[in-house]
């Protein structure tokens, strides 16, 4: 069954002219995108995204990065798409993240790692509720979909 998740392409990651290269490889897997959008985070907003580091020493800068310049929010669609995400995405900290990866090929280090993306079904319930109403996050088929179940 398809499920959905949250994905962020952090300020480095659109900073560094890489959003395409993400939306490319999550459609190339097979994912299909049902929402979209552009913003610079506020403050407020950062940590209700980031709340369970609240009490960590990072927290604060965790906030002043993911506010520091445009980021992109996108939900993505398909069978086992917070598992398959996760997994392209690679390990948080990117001197530890595969080759093949998102963050083993891309990344820079444990913050400027490119893109963020929900841990579990319920977190991307969360997420996606954050950055999206009902109205911005679209049903549709794709032509392919007959190959992709």
């Amino acid at each position: 069954m398809a499920e959905r998740t949250f994905v962020m392409a952090k300020p480095d990651g659109v900073g560094r002219r890489l959003v395409g290269e993400l939306i490319q490889r999550f459609e190339a897997k097979g994912l299909k995108l049902v929402a979209l959008k552009l913003q610079i985070m506020t403050a407020e907003l950062a940590k209700t995204h980031y709340e369970e580091h609240a009490d960590k020493p990072f927290f604060g800068e965790l906030v002043d990065f993911i506010t520091s310049g445009p980021t992109v929010q996108m939900v993505w669609e398909g069978n086992g798409a917070v598992d398959t995400v996760r997994k392209m995405n690679g390990a948080t900290n990117c001197l530890n993240a595969d080759v093949g990866t998102i963050r083993g090929d891309l990344g820079l280090s444990m913050q400027n790692n490119i893109v963020h993306a929900s841990d579990s079904v319920d977190t991307a319930k969360r997420e996606i509720a954050l950055y999206f109403n009902e109205t911005e996050v679209w049903d549709y088929t794709m032509p392919d979909e007959h190959w992709l179940v």
